[in-house]
């Protein structure tokens, strides 16, 4: 099991921050319809994503050695400060993490990963997320319309509900949910796109040698 504590908590920040500059401007705009643009908009990021960083780290994450949180955003001087780069890099920035803990379980420990169940926030807006998500993990991604936004409370739940079931010798987890949580509900899958895998591994060169500048963050930044 790869265990993340951060996700889109950061890339909330900045949707947040652009809404208060439309509002500014005296326009209005749903909050849901910003997400949409914002989102769509990040698929027409360059390969490299403009050599832009950001990590999305609200709290540490133990996976990377990271103890306290520091969002931090980064570009070089030459970076192609867009905005379909920069929420490309938010967007793969809320997976990097949990690639970064899935090659470990791959490579280390020989994990196979035939498929992945998509819920949470990050796939509310159809197929950006969910297509980010199987190029991060080459792996396809389904993601069933009536929970696609149901995150960790809701897993939770369902836990709590399979270990509240009566215990039999044939009962498991993946049984539970394939009969009765999942069953009949109707999903849409994605598969990893070749072009989307080369982009995540891009943006990877920079996040795994860049974590150094997030422990240095942590170890600097103070509140005063």
């Amino acid at each position: 099991m790869v265990h993340c504590n951060n996700c889109t908590g950061d890339l909330d920040a900045w949707v947040k921050l652009f809404e208060e500059v439309i509002n500014l401007s005296g326009n209005k705009i749903n909050k849901k319809d910003l997400y949409d643009a914002l989102y769509f908009k990040a698929l027409e990021g360059e390969e490299n994503c403009g050599n832009l960083l950001s990590y999305n780290y609200f709290s540490g994450e133990h996976l990377t050695g990271i103890e306290e949180g520091r969002p931090l955003f980064a570009r070089m001087p030459d970076s192609n400060f867009t905005l379909a780069n920069f929420m490309k890099s938010l967007l793969f920035s809320a997976i990097g993490t949990l690639r970064y803990g899935l090659d470990i379980l791959i490579e280390q420990e020989k994990v196979r990963i035939d498929s992945v169940l998509g819920h949470g926030g990050l796939f509310k807006t159809q197929g950006v997320g969910q297509r980010f998500m199987a190029a991060a993990l080459n792996t396809p991604v389904s993601v069933m319309e009536e929970s696609a936004g149901e995150g960790g409370a809701w897993g939770i739940a369902l836990l709590a509900a399979f270990m509240m079931q009566e215990k039999k010798p044939d009962n498991s987890l993946a049984k539970f949910l394939a009969e009765k949580v999942f069953a009949g509900k109707a999903s849409v899958q994605i598969a990893p796109d070749a072009n989307d895998i080369k982009s995540f591994n891009k943006f990877m060169e920079l996040y795994t040698p860049g974590l150094n500048v997030e422990r240095s963050a942590v170890e600097n930044l103070r509140v005063m």
